[in-house]
């Protein structure tokens, strides 16, 4: 008897029930509701590893997810510390429908993307604020550097990511302050020996092929997000194919005399018409950074905010799913390129995000051939004005972070089912 009541008990609670409608679904809500926003993404990947159905739910509650109902997702959900809800199909209705008259967009999820990032394998100085972010949400992810771009890895990936990287060979232009510590010098020695190693005479010449293999990977489908100091000096290394731009002090022989008017715009991703700043003491790749301009009054992360735009769901759905969050203005960060200034951006590149009555834009997207690549700027986050040494930002203390939402947008960007890609 007590059996029998037990069974009943347990059949008549509310899990149970639902995990016997099959019309039931999981909605994660990505409004301030949600008490862990970070970890929200990792739950999406981890449903789209499983096989379950994912819809990314643009402009619905800060871009929330619904996913098919089970019973390990709800404890994976538990076990994370995501908010959920457990909805059913008259509900789910309800939400369509309103999406279908309002500025929302269903998403279809197809698979989860496989993801690199490239980073070298020695200890660096700085902490990257992508990996901390694909850490903390639990997302998976491979480690390559230049190695295995020029062996042609990328091809498996379906997503790339570059932080604190400095494409034109000049070791991020620390040498003025940092060229006595012992990273940089170890820094330094990693460089020429892997540009050795692959038959390169500089490591400007070897970064620069390394940028190339990049850009033909974007052109054939891949997927590229940057941050910091990695979508100027990318763009730099682009413009300057078969140009010396880099000082002696740095690969002993002199930069060309035309350097400037010998760089090529119509090889890089998003700037243009830019100028390279070539002296070795001065610390800056060329007028695209921002930072100048930022550190002349240093005004706190509150002050330095920057606003996302707005876009139509149903017709610019990539910018949409780019910009989902609960709050449109997002604190300001610097960074060794802090942001990048508006004139110099291709008229072809999208400006997802600006610092309101400045030249300064923080988030841009672009389309190069079959794939996309998307660029923000600054360092990290949650860290106004992170320092080379200091330790790295604790996520568990930033869950609701909008700055790190965005780079989780774009981890799951590529998943997204490629028929509603229309831009």
């Amino acid at each position: 008897m007590k059996k029998a009541l037990l069974l009943f008990i347990i059949l008549l609670s509310p899990l149970s029930l639902t995990s016997y409608t099959g019309a039931d679904r999981i909605l994660v809500n990505m409004d301030y509701a949600q008490a862990d926003h970070l970890k929200a993404y990792g739950l999406a990947y981890w449903a789209l590893e499983k096989g379950i159905n994912v819809e990314w739910l643009l402009n619905f509650r800060g871009g929330s997810f619904l996913m098919e109902y089970s019973v390990p997702l709800v404890e994976e959900a538990r076990v994370r510390g995501v908010s959920f809800e457990v909805i059913g199909q008259a509900k789910v209705s309800e939400i369509h429908n309103r999406i279908e008259e309002e500025n929302m967009e269903a998403i279809v999820l197809e698979k989860a993307p496989k993801i690199a990032v490239y980073i070298p394998p020695s200890q660096e100085a700085w902490d990257d604020a992508v990996r901390l972010a694909l850490d903390y949400a639990e997302i998976p992810y491979e480690i390559l550097w230049d190695r295995e771009v020029l062996e042609g890895r990328l091809a498996e990936y379906d997503w790339l990511h570059l932080h604190h990287e400095d494409f034109t060979g000049q070791y991020g232009k620390f040498y003025a302050s940092y060229r006595n510590a012992p990273w940089y010098i170890q820094m330094q020695k990693v460089n020429e020996q892997m540009a050795s190693e692959l038959g390169f005479t500089k490591v400007s010449e070897l970064k620069k092929a390394v940028a190339r293999r990049i850009y033909e990977y974007v052109k054939r489908g891949g997927f590229l997000f940057a941050m910091c100091s990695a979508p100027e000096t990318l763009d730099i290394a682009l413009a300057a194919a078969g140009v010396d731009i880099v000082p002696p002090l740095f690969d002993g022989d002199p930069v060309d005399s035309d350097y400037q008017s010998r760089l090529d715009f119509s090889r890089t991703f998003a700037f243009e018409n830019f100028h390279l700043e070539i002296n070795p003491l001065i610390y800056a790749f060329s007028d695209i950074d921002t930072t100048p301009e930022s550190l002349k009054g240093i005004k706190g992360a509150e002050a330095d905010s920057f606003t996302l735009f707005e876009f139509s769901a149903k017709y610019d759905p990539v910018p949409t799913m780019l910009t989902q969050n609960h709050t449109p203005a997002i604190k300001g960060f610097l960074g060794q390129t802090t942001g990048f200034r508006k004139e110099l951006i291709k008229k072809s590149v999208v400006i997802l995000g600006e610092v309101k009555g400045t030249d300064e834009v923080k988030y841009i997207h672009g389309n190069l051939g079959k794939g996309t690549f998307t660029f923000y700027g600054g360092h990290d986050p949650e860290d106004y004005m992170h320092l080379v040494g200091d330790p790295p930002t604790d996520l568990t203390l930033h869950k609701n972070s909008p700055g790190y939402r965005l780079i989780l947008n774009n981890i799951l960007f590529p998943a997204a089912k490629k028929e509603k890609m229309r831009t």
